[in-house]
């Protein structure tokens, strides 16, 4: 991870963004405080694929489990 000067970053920053893109992560820093950090984004299809795996997994963990109630005593339960 490198640091760079705010000026610097504003002078290189389609160089800066290249790295991104490859994974590398820039802070931006102010007065040689961190102010910022440049990372690449990660697509939304990865993360929508990363749920629905997590979900999948959590239903087959559920299947043949039972709650010893029927939906009616749940719902009644809730309203109490």
């Amino acid at each position: 991870m490198e640091t760079i000067g705010l000026f610097e970053a504003k002078t290189h920053l389609s160089e800066l963004v290249a790295r991104a893109e490859q994974g590398e992560e820039v802070i931006i820093t102010r007065h040689n405080k961190p102010v910022a950090k440049l990372v690449r984004v990660t697509p939304v299809d990865q993360d929508a694929q990363a749920r629905r795996e997590a979900i999948e997994a959590l239903i087959g963990a559920s299947r043949g489990r039972r709650l010893d109630m029927d939906w009616r005593e749940l719902r009644d339960e809730g309203r109490r």
